[in-house]
C-alpha cells in the first residue's frame, strides 16, 4: 500500500493497540459474468462487484472505517464486524441482504473486533478482539456474551485477528504483529486452541504478521496469509491438527500498493484473498493460478480495503466488505464456485 494507506492503516491497529486491556469476566446483480480464468483469453477474468447495502457511516476518527468477518449465520443473514466502531456503536451487525436492513447485534465500550466465526459445534458467533488480546462470544442474538480465550499463550500476549473452525470446533487463530521493515524479525504466530480444554498453542512462530486463515477443502492444511509478506503461506497439518508438519509459500501476491488481508475457500478450493490498500479481491486456483480479480467500480468512493468474502452456503452468490473514509458497504459478485463452511470468511 502507499505510504498514506500504511500510515492509516498502521493508524488503525496503533489505535486499537491503546484500548485498556481489561478482564474477561435482495441481492444486487453484478456488472460482468464472471469468466472462466481457464478460458480463451488465457488469464485471469475480472468482475466489478455491485453495491448492496451501506452498513457503516463515513468517519475519519480515530481511524477510517473498517468492516471485516461477514459470515452467514443460520438465519441467512450476514453477519459483520465493524473494527473501528466507537464505544457504544454497533461493533457487530447482521445483514439482511433481501431487505437490506442492517441490525446491530452486540456492542460494548472497549472491544475491538477484527473477524467473527460461528461455531460448527455450538453455534456462537466468535469474535476476536484485537485491542485486547481475548476471544469470545455471544449468542447469535448478540445476548450472553461469553469470554473464550484471553492471556499470554506460551507467554506472549496475543494480537488475535483472524480464525478459523475445523470440524471439531478447534480454534486456528493469526496472532498478528507487524514486522518493522526492512530488518525486523518477523514475529507473528498461527494459534491453535483446543475445543475440549481452551488450551492454546502455538503451530507456527516467526511469521510476518499473519492475517487471514482458512482450511483447504479435506481440512488437512492451512491457508494463511502474511500481511507484511504480500504472500499466502500453505501450512500442512498432523492427522490431529496439533502440529504444523510440513509448510511452503503457496501463493506471492502482486499487491503493488496493496497488501493481503482475509481469506477465504469455495467448493473448489480456490482461495479468495482479501486486500487492503485498494478494494479488491484476487482469486487463485488451490494450484496458485490467479483466476480472477474482483473490483468495485470507479468512482464509488473513497475505499482503501476489500478485507474479506462470505459465500452463501450452497450458492455462488459472494459478498465482499468494502471500507474506507466513505464508510463501510458490503458488495455483492459471482463467485467461481459453491460456498461451503470455508467460505465464511473469519
Amino acid at each position: 500500500m502507499t505510504r498514506t494507506t500504511n500510515a492509516r492503516w498502521r493508524g488503525a491497529r496503533g489505535w486499537l493497540a491503546v484500548v485498556p486491556l481489561l478482564a474477561v469476566a435482495g441481492c444486487a446483480s453484478i456488472s460482468t459474468a464472471p469468466t472462466d480464468p481457464g478460458a480463451e483469453a488465457g488469464g485471469p477474468g475480472e468482475q466489478v462487484a455491485e453495491q448492496v447495502v451501506e452498513v457503516a457511516p463515513a468517519r475519519t476518527n480515530p481511524a477510517p472505517t473498517l468492516l471485516e468477518g461477514p459470515t452467514f449465520g443460520a438465519d441467512g443473514r450476514l453477519y459483520l464486524v465493524d473494527v473501528t466502531a466507537p464505544a457504544g456503536g454497533p461493533k457487530v451487525v447482521a445483514v439482511d441482504l433481501e431487505s437490506r436492513a442492517v441490525d446491530t447485534v452486540f456492542t460494548d465500550d472497549r472491544s475491538a473486533f477484527t473477524s467473527a466465526q460461528f461455531s460448527p459445534v455450538d453455534g456462537r458467533l466468535h469474535l476476536t478482539d484485537y485491542a485486547n488480546g481475548r476471544i469470545v462470544s455471544v449468542a447469535a442474538d448478540g445476548s450472553d456474551p461469553r469470554p473464550v480465550v484471553s492471556g499470554p499463550v506460551e507467554g506472549k500476549p496475543m494480537q488475535p485477528d483472524d480464525l478459523a473452525f475445523d470440524e471439531d470446533g478447534n480454534m486456528y487463530v493469526t496472532d498478528s504483529e507487524f514486522t518493522a521493515y526492512p530488518g525486523a524479525e518477523p514475529s507473528g504466530r498461527v494459534l491453535r486452541f483446543d475445543a475440549d480444554t481452551g488450551q492454546g498453542t502455538v503451530l507456527a512462530d516467526h511469521q510476518p504478521n499473519p492475517n487471514g486463515i482458512s482450511f483447504d477443502l479435506d481440512g488437512g492444511a492451512l491457508w494463511v496469509s502474511q500481511l507484511d509478506a504480500n504472500r499466502i503461506d500453505r501450512l500442512t497439518l498432523n492427522e490431529d491438527g496439533t502440529a504444523v508438519t510440513a509448510g511452503h509459500v503457496g501463493m506471492h501476491v502482486d499487491g503493488g500498493t496493496a497488501q493481503t488481508d482475509s481469506n477465504a475457500v469455495d467448493a473448489a478450493g480456490n482461495v479468495y484473498q482479501g486486500v487492503h490498500g485498494e478494494p479488491k479481491i484476487i482469486v487463485y486456483g488451490p494450484d496458485g493460478t490467479h483466476r480472477a480479480t474482483i473490483t468495485v467500480p470507479e468512482g464509488d468512493g473513497d475505499f482503501e480495503s476489500a478485507t474479506n468474502i462470505a459465500i452463501r452456503p450452497g450458492t455462488t452468490d459472494a459478498y465482499v466488505t468494502v471500507s474506507g473514509p466513505s464508510g463501510g458497504y458490503v458488495y455483492r459478485f459471482d463467485a467461481l464456485a459453491e460456498g461451503v463452511r470455508q467460505s465464511n470468511g473469519g
